[in-house]
């Protein structure tokens, strides 16, 4: 049986000021708990590269939540596995940088909630 899901996509100003815009833009849309502070983390991430804007897409499919953030700024070291990514690895099952390099991308699980 094929597996449904949803799919999001946001672009937000890259401030600080627009961080509570996009939990609260995530926690509307995936159940998951961690799911806000994993997209914080993430548009945090992308906001330090320098990015004048951060695009956040959000997918489902089955018991997989994805959320992902992309920049116009290819990512250092430090913003794609800095200090942020503590917090993103203990809360996620996968999560990495993406091809382009511009943006960070996690996944988690709704079974187990891990």
């Amino acid at each position: 049986m094929p597996e449904t899901g949803r799919s999001w996509t946001l672009e937000f100003e890259a401030t600080p000021a627009q961080a509570p815009s996009v939990r609260q833009w995530v926690a509307l849309r995936l159940k998951h708990p961690d799911a806000p502070q994993v997209a914080n983390e993430l548009f945090v991430s992308v906001l330090a590269a320098g990015s004048p804007k951060v695009e956040m897409t959000l997918s489902t499919a089955g018991d997989r939540n994805r959320i992902t953030a992309v920049g116009s700024i290819p990512m250092s070291v430090l913003h794609s596995h800095g200090p942020g990514f503590t917090i993103v690895s203990g809360l996620t099952t996968l999560y990495g940088l993406n091809t382009d390099g511009c943006g960070v991308w996690a996944q988690l699980t709704t079974e187990g909630k891990t």
